[in-house]
């Protein structure tokens, strides 16, 4: 597997100093879906064509977690880019992407933190621009950090969801269910932004991957004929 986050992954491997120890880290793992062998995902990954981009701006250890869903985007969609955050330097990579001319980013956060006029609830066609969605990917807490202490994300336009569903996302532990895991907001950006194919098939597969993640630590089998894994084959 060769796409942003599991380079981003390596890089921060290669760098570390000792190993990062996630629960379950005694479980043998596959290299590129993550999850225990004996429940590998990677015969169902999807790859789906949007118009649509997304760069990941991720917090020190999301791309080790083998629950981070940022890795879910970038299995789906070839234009996913991925950036390590960092408070006092910044990959050169990244403002370079935002002034690409082909690209509209839209920085996906709650409007009630920023100025009204900034804040946009609709993806707007511009003429010869593609959208691209720059998530944070990060718990809550780290992510209203990363927002109050980029500067190079102040210009530009905040999309703010106004989702009416309730979170589906069950590997992390959040009091409230308006708060979406990565994959389930990229969906929503994508829903909105007419990709509607590629947002049912990211949705699909994060429903498969949870069952599939959730049944190692069990352990218990997986059924394949299933209604998750049914809706998941017409994106295959």
């Amino acid at each position: 597997m060769s796409h942003a986050v599991a380079r981003l992954r390596a890089a921060r491997i290669a760098r570390s100093a000792k190993p990062f120890l996630a629960r379950g880290s005694r479980s043998v793992r596959c290299n590129d879906c993550r999850l225990v062998m004996t429940h590998c995902l990677c015969a169902w990954r999807p790859r789906i064509a949007a118009t649509s981009a997304v760069c990941l701006l991720m917090h020190d250890v999301e791309a080790l977690k083998p629950s981070n869903t940022g890795w879910l985007i970038a299995d789906v969609l070839a234009d996913t880019s991925a950036f390590g955050w960092s408070r006092v330097e910044v990959d050169a990579g990244l403002p370079a992407l935002l002034a690409d001319p082909q690209w509209q980013p839209y920085l996906v956060f709650p409007g009630e933190y920023v100025a009204a006029e900034r804040v946009v609830s609709v993806v707007q066609p511009a003429m010869g621009k593609r959208p691209l969605f720059v998530l944070l990917d990060a718990t809550w807490s780290e992510a209203r950090k990363m927002f109050r202490k980029s500067p190079y994300l102040n210009s530009l336009p905040v999309l703010s969801l106004q989702a009416e569903q309730l979170s589906r996302y069950k590997l992390r532990r959040s009091k409230r269910d308006d708060h979406f895991c990565t994959a389930e907001v990229a969906a929503l950006c994508l829903e909105l932004a007419g990709d509607q194919r590629a947002a049912d098939g990211l949705n699909a597969y994060l429903d498969v991957f949870s069952q599939h993640y959730l049944a190692a630590k069990a352990p218990r089998a997986v059924p394949l004929d299933d209604p998750l894994h049914d809706r998941l084959r017409e994106f295959l």
